[in-house]
């Protein structure tokens, strides 16, 4: 009998751990796989990790990593998958915006063949307009920037089996951005759509800040367009400064100008076009050259019932 896990982090999800074990035991009635339930606890600071060890101590299938601190959702996804010796895995959030009926429904395009099984969102009403058209702007942007195409509002909620597991354990970079790791995996894959629940309890930790942040990673993870893009740019500021030279020649010409004015605007017009519009980008890849060679741990582990 092949091996199912269901990896869902958690950081202060203290209202929603029950429904979603309870929901994800629905949807699992009938399942001929032998499961397990596998919460990572990303360093909650509520009781988050008492009910879930409450559930493993009156379920054998529940199983739980406690990380030191928080780590950050795509870290704590990996605690999850280099841990796990299933043949299956399942990944899905905790707060029942990825509805577990629809666990049913990626099994089921698995068993016709499918190694890997994305998922893509369509929105909630109540969803903000502001965030709808800032997550369709993402995913435009990247898939213009990058080799990869990713589905609008694709989600971490995904099914992948077999040797692309293997293949996903091995990945060590340190900007984790599994949305777009996996669909340039390859293997076979197919993206199913689904319409995203309200959360069940509690606030969404994906403040903008952390969007931001994430979606800066994926750029960045998947394309040298920006550097690109930006030495154009500079190259284009660059020209546009030229067109400022006739000006500096008349009023050479017709004595209005302070002596080595000229010489001085020309020379910064001209440079300052080209460097302050490369700076920036080409620091955000530096970081990301620094932070990984530094080769820490994408998460530290703190006890475990595995």
């Amino acid at each position: 009998m092949q091996k199912l896990n269901i990896i869902l982090p958690a950081h202060n999800e203290h209202g929603n751990i029950n429904p979603i074990y309870n929901e994800i035991l629905v949807a699992l009635s009938s399942c001929k796989y032998d499961y397990e339930i596998l919460f990572v606890d990303d360093g909650s600071t509520d009781d988050t990790l008492i009910q879930i060890k409450n559930l493993a101590n009156s379920d054998s299938k529940v199983k739980f990593i406690e990380l030191s601190r928080n780590f950050g959702h795509q870290n704590a996804l990996k605690a999850g998958i280099d841990a796990t010796n299933a043949d299956i895995l399942i990944m899905m959030d905790c707060d029942l915006q990825h509805p577990p009926y629809l666990i049913n429904e990626l099994l089921k395009n698995y068993e016709l063949g499918n190694e890997i099984v994305r998922t893509h969102r369509v929105d909630h009403l109540s969803t903000g307009f502001f965030k709808a058209k800032t997550s369709n702007l993402f995913y435009k942007i990247l898939n213009k920037l990058s080799d990869i195409k990713l589905e609008q509002g694709s989600a971490d909620f995904r099914l992948i089996s077999g040797p692309a597991i293997t293949q996903l354990k091995s990945f060590n970079e340190f900007d984790l951005f599994y949305r777009g790791l996996i669909k340039w995996m390859g293997y076979k894959q197919i993206s199913i759509e689904y319409k995203a629940e309200e959360r069940y309890t509690g606030v969404t930790k994906y403040t903008y800040k952390k969007m931001i942040s994430f979606g800066l990673k994926g750029f960045t993870s998947f394309s040298t367009k920006p550097l690109y893009f930006a030495a154009y740019l500079g190259f284009f500021f660059a020209s546009i400064s030229i067109m400022y030279i006739p000006y500096i020649v008349y009023t050479f010409y017709v004595g209005t100008a302070v002596p080595g004015w000229a010489s001085v605007i020309a020379t910064v017009a001209f440079f300052g076009g080209v460097n302050l519009m490369i700076l920036g980008i080409i620091g955000v890849y530096l970081s990301k050259l620094f932070a990984q060679s530094k080769n820490r741990p994408h998460y530290i582990i703190k006890a475990s019932n595995l």
